[in-house]
C-alpha cells in the first residue's frame, strides 16, 4: 500500500480525493495548511504529495521550493490556477506534475501511478544503457542506435537527448532544458532549443504529429516518453 499526502485547505475536495484514492487502495494523509503538510511529510514520509497552491498560510510555490531543498518525494500540483506561467513556475520549482481543477478522477489516478513509477525507477545514469521502442542509448559510451543502426548526433543533440532520457515521462520546461544544455545564462536560447529538438526528432524518425519519443507540451516545454 502506498501513502498519499493531500495538502488542500478545502475540506470537500479533501474528502473527494480521499474517496478516490482509497478506492484504489492508497493510504491517505490530509493537511489543511502548508505547516501541517510539511510536518506530515517530514514524519510520515509519504510516497506522493498532492498539493494545492492556494494554501492559507503559505503559497504552494514557496512550499515546493522549500521541500525540494531536502526531499525528492513526487509532488503533483492540483490547483485552480490554470495560467501557463503558474504551471511553468511550479515545474521549475520542482513539482513533478500539474493538474488543474476541475479534474477527472481517472486522470488524477493515472498521474499518481506515473509519479509512483518514476519514484521507484533506477536513475538513467545508473543503468547506463537505455532501450525503448527501438531506441538504444549507451550513456557511458555516448552512443545511440535506432533499430540497430547508429545514430550520429551533434554534441548539443546528444546533450539534449541525455537530458530527456534522465527525466523520462516528466515535463521539462524550456528554461530547464536551456539551462541543462546551454548553461545557467541561456534565456535567449529558446530559438536554438526548438531547432535542435527538431533535428533530434528527425534523426530519431520521430513524427511530431504522432510522436513515439518527444512530446510537445504547448507553451511549457517537452516530455520524453517513458514507455
Amino acid at each position: 500500500m502506498t501513502t498519499i499526502l493531500i495538502i488542500e485547505d478545502e475540506a470537500d475536495i479533501r474528502r473527494y480525493l480521499r474517496a478516490t484514492l482509497t478506492a484504489r487502495d492508497h493510504e491517505v494523509l490530509e493537511a489543511a495548511t502548508a505547516k501541517e503538510g510539511l510536518q506530515k511529510l517530514t514524519v510520515n514520509r509519504p510516497d506522493v504529495v498532492i498539493l494545492d497552491l492556494g494554501l492559507p498560510d503559505q503559497d504552494g510555490q514557496d512550499f515546493i521550493r522549500q521541500v525540494r531543498d531536502w526531499s525528492k518525494t513526487p509532488i503533483i500540483v492540483l490547483s485552480a490556477r490554470d495560467r501557463e506561467s503558474d504551471k511553468i513556475e511550479a515545474l521549475e520549482n520542482g513539482a513533478d506534475d500539474y493538474l488543474t481543477k476541475p479534474f477527472a478522477p481517472g486522470e488524477l489516478l493515472a498521474r499518481v501511478t506515473v509519479a509512483l513509477r518514476h519514484a521507484t525507477q533506477i536513475p538513467a545514469a545508473a543503468t547506463e544503457i537505455i532501450e525503448q521502442s527501438g531506441l538504444k542509448v549507451d550513456l557511458a559510451a555516448r552512443r545511440v542506435w535506432l533499430n540497430g543502426d547508429d545514430v550520429h548526433l551533434t554534441p548539443i543533440e546528444y546533450k539534449l537527448l541525455s537530458e530527456f532520457i534522465r527525466h523520462r515521462g516528466k515535463v521539462l520546461t524550456h528554461v530547464q532544458l536551456m539551462k541543462a544544455v546551454w548553461g545557467r545564462h541561456s534565456s535567449d536560447q529558446n530559438h536554438y532549443l526548438r531547432i535542435h529538438t527538431q533535428h533530434l526528432r528527425e534523426k530519431l524518425k520521430d513524427d511530431p504529429l504522432s510522436p513515439t519519443f518527444i512530446f510537445t507540451e504547448p507553451g511549457i516545454g517537452y516530455r520524453f516518453s517513458d514507455k
